[in-house]
């Protein structure tokens, strides 16, 4: 997709993954995708088809077996693991269907993990940035509380804010309302729009929530590790309308 010829937030070539020994099990085979600055795109695909290992690679969490991963315009194949993990941490941000919150660390300090990991602390403006999201996700109150002391929706928004407070380029989302009720996983999906619209954040979700998937921008369907349809919502629903 076009977003007048910005550079790929994120970008593959020929990108191949092959589990196992010998013939093996090809998870994907020749993706080529890209994703632009500001893009909210969903992947969907049946259980096996592949789109969590392409969400793995293009996330740079493990390493393909041929083709390459372009991140901010970095070729992924000359890192070393070090420089892999930098650039992870500079421009990619993770939510997962379980929160992963430390149960030792109040809300706050689980927000700030990133900046703790990466920097080995945060400046005044980079706090003052995780507790403006925190206030913008409902938790202005539950800074200071333990994640056991939330609900599962109030968990995963906490998670979200983590995975901001590096001011990522990209956010990477596997399945990120499938543990919870439909009420909250439809809450959480608001939520990560309106971040996205508002920050510019270009977002890659994984749901097989096919109701869900309808209100991104666009739809990449992947099937036996090949993408089979990759479409633009808006431009689809404008072309149903004119009919």
């Amino acid at each position: 997709m076009d977003n007048n010829g910005a550079i790929p937030v994120v970008q593959t070539v020929n990108l191949a993954k092959r589990y196992g020994e010998g013939v093996g099990t090809w998870a994907l085979r020749g993706v080529n995708f890209s994703v632009e600055p500001g893009e909210f795109t969903a992947v969907v695909g049946a259980s096996g088809s592949g789109k969590s290992t392409m969400l793995n690679m293009i996330g740079a969490l493990d390493r393909p077996t041929s083709g390459d991963v372009i991140i901010n315009g970095k070729h992924t194949s000359t890192l070393n693991d070090e420089g892999l993990a930098a650039l992870r941490g500079d421009t990619i941000g993770f939510i997962f269907q379980f929160h992963y919150l430390l149960n030792e660390f109040s809300v706050l300090e689980n927000a700030m993990m990133p900046l703790s990991i990466r920097k080995g602390g945060a400046s005044r403006d980079e706090l003052e940035w995780v507790k403006h999201l925190l206030a913008k996700v409902g938790l202005a109150d539950k800074m200071k509380a333990r994640p056991t002391q939330l609900s599962g929706g109030q968990q995963q928004r906490a998670a979200i804010v983590r995975a901001l407070a590096n001011q990522p380029k990209l956010i990477l989302a596997d399945e990120p309302t499938g543990n919870l009720d439909s009420q909250n996983g439809a809450l959480v999906f608001d939520m990560l729009r309106e971040l996205n619209s508002q920050f510019g954040i270009a977002f890659v979700l994984v749901t097989h929530d096919d109701r869900l998937a309808q209100e991104a921008e666009r739809i990449v369907m992947v099937e036996d590790g090949h993408i089979v349809a990759d479409y633009d919502v808006v431009k689809v629903e404008e072309e149903f309308k004119s009919v």
